[in-house]
C-alpha cells in the first residue's frame, strides 16, 4: 500500500474540494453498498448519500480542515485495503461570520490501480 497519509491528505482535499463546490460530483467516491450516518441519520448507497448531501439546506459552504489522522485497517491482511481517516476542522454556511466545527469519519476501501472509495462516512457538527 502507498503511504496512507498522503492518500488521506489527497482525498482530504479532493473531497471538501468538491464538497464546497459541487456536492454532486461526490458521487463517484460512493457505490451501491455505501453508507454516511449525517447527525445520526442513516442513508445508504450511492445516490441516497448524494441526495441527501445536495438537500442540505445552504447554499455556499467552505470548509476549513484543521487535523486529519489515519490509520490503516484490515483483519490480518486479508481483504481489500482500507483506511480509516478521521477528519475534524471548520465550517462556514452561506453568509454565516461564525465558523461551526465539524468531525468526519470516512472508511476508505482499495478497488486497486490507486482507486479508493468511501464504504462509510459519518459526520457530526460539534457544539458548545
Amino acid at each position: 500500500m502507498a503511504d496512507p497519509r498522503a492518500i488521506a491528505d489527497a482525498f482530504t482535499k479532493f473531497y471538501y474540494q468538491k464538497f464546497d463546490t459541487n456536492r454532486a460530483d461526490l458521487l463517484p467516491l460512493y457505490r451501491p453498498q455505501s453508507m454516511m450516518t449525517w447527525e445520526g441519520i442513516e442513508f445508504l448507497s450511492a445516490e441516497a448519500i448524494i441526495q441527501k448531501l445536495i438537500e442540505l439546506p445552504f447554499q455556499r459552504v467552505e470548509h476549513q480542515v484543521t487535523t486529519f489522522d489515519v490509520q490503516p485497517s484490515s483483519i490480518g491482511g486479508a481483504g481489500p485495503s482500507m483506511l480509516l481517516v478521521s477528519v475534524t476542522g471548520q465550517l462556514l454556511m452561506d453568509e454565516e461570520q461564525n465558523p461551526l466545527k465539524f468531525s468526519q469519519i470516512f472508511q476508505l476501501v482499495d478497488e486497486g490501480n490507486g482507486n479508493w472509495f468511501v464504504l462509510n462516512d459519518m459526520f457530526r457538527l460539534n457544539y458548545g
